[in-house]
C-alpha cells in the first residue's frame, strides 16, 4: 500500500466488509462515532451477521443503531447497553449475541490486541461471575439462557486474584478522527479520544473519517494521538452530509449569570461591615 491512503468515498472505504466480518467501532456514546462509514456500511446490502466491538450500541436513530435495527449486528461485545431500546430487546429476546465488559477491561482488551498481546491478567472482575462463568451472552425466546460465558484463567499475585482476559483483534476498524492526514496519522478532539484510538489499533484493517484533511507534514509530530502506521484508509467527511453531524447526548447549561436575581444576595464581608 502507498503512503497516500485516502478513497474517494465511503462506499469505497467499506467494501470489502463482507457477511460475518468482525469489526471494532469506536465512539463514547454519541461522541467520535464514525457515522459515515456506518451509514455506507448500511447501504451494503452484502454486509450481515456482524460481530462489532464497541463501547456501546448508539441509540435507536443514530450510529450503530441504525445497523442493529437493520437486523446486521448478530454479536456485540460492550461495556453497556446504553439508551439504545432496540439493544436491550434484541438481546432479551434471543435475537443478538451480547458480551458485556467492564468499561476498563474492555478498553485494555482492544490496546492488547492492537499491541500484539494475547492475553493479560486484571484484578478487575475477580471474585465475581465475570470469573466463574455462567453470564448470558444469548438468550432462549422462552427466556432461558442459550449461551453463557466461559469460566476464566485466574492466578493470585500479592495476595489479590487476577483473571486471564484475552485481547481483542478485528477484521476491520471504523473510527472518527478531527484531523488527519494522507498518510493516516490521527488526531482526536477530546473525549472521541478515548475508545477510537484504541479500536485503529485493533483492526486488520482500519478506516478513519476525518472531519479535516491535511497534507502529510502539517501536523506536528508531538500532536498526533494515533500514527498512520494503524490506518490502511482515510476519507474525507464533509460538514453537510447528515451522518456527519456532531450529536449531544444529553445538553446540560449552566444558568445565565449575567441576568441580576430581583433580590441580590449580600456577600458575606458586606454582612460583616454592616451588620445583619
Amino acid at each position: 500500500m502507498g503512503l497516500d491512503k485516502e478513497v474517494a468515498s465511503a462506499a469505497e472505504a467499506v467494501a470489502d466488509v463482507s457477511t460475518g466480518a468482525s469489526l471494532a467501532v469506536g465512539g463514547f456514546g454519541l461522541c467520535g462515532v464514525p457515522g459515515v462509514l456506518i451509514g455506507a456500511l448500511l447501504e451494503r446490502e452484502g454486509a450481515v451477521g456482524l460481530e462489532v466491538v464497541s463501547n456501546n450500541c448508539g441509540v435507536d436513530d443514530w450510529g450503530l443503531g441504525l445497523l442493529l435495527r437493520a437486523g446486521r449486528i448478530a454479536r456485540m461485545t460492550s461495556s453497556y447497553v446504553g439508551e439504545n431500546k432496540e439493544f436491550a430487546r434484541q438481546y432479551l429476546s434471543g435475537e443478538l449475541e451480547v458480551e458485556l465488559v467492564a468499561q476498563g477491561t474492555l478498553a485494555e482488551r482492544l490496546r492488547a490486541g492492537g499491541a500484539g498481546i494475547p492475553a493479560f491478567y486484571t484484578p478487575a472482575g475477580a471474585g465475581t461471575q465475570a470469573a466463574e462463568g455462567g453470564l448470558p451472552w444469548r438468550y432462549r425466546p422462552d427466556g432461558g439462557v442459550a449461551v453463557a460465558s466461559p469460566p476464566k484463567e485466574l492466578r493470585s499475585w500479592g495476595g489479590r486474584e487476577h483473571l486471564l482476559e484475552e485481547g481483542i483483534t478485528t477484521d476491520f476498524a471504523l473510527v472518527r478522527a478531527a484531523v488527519g492526514d494522507r498518510h493516516g496519522n490521527l488526531v482526536f478532539h477530546s473525549s472521541a479520544r478515548n475508545f477510537n484510538p484504541l479500536a485503529a489499533m485493533a483492526g486488520r484493517i482500519t478506516i478513519a473519517e476525518v472531519e479535516e484533511l491535511v497534507e502529510p507534514g502539517e501536523l506536528d509530530p508531538d500532536a498526533v494521538h494515533l500514527p498512520g502506521v494503524f490506518v490502511q484508509r482515510v476519507l474525507r467527511v464533509h460538514p453537510g452530509d447528515p451522518a456527519a453531524e456532531r450529536r449531544v447526548e444529553r445538553r446540560t447549561v449552566r444558568p445565565d449569570r449575567t441576568v441580576r436575581p430581583e433580590h441580590p444576595v449580600r456577600s458575606r464581608a458586606a454582612d460583616q461591615e454592616g451588620g445583619v
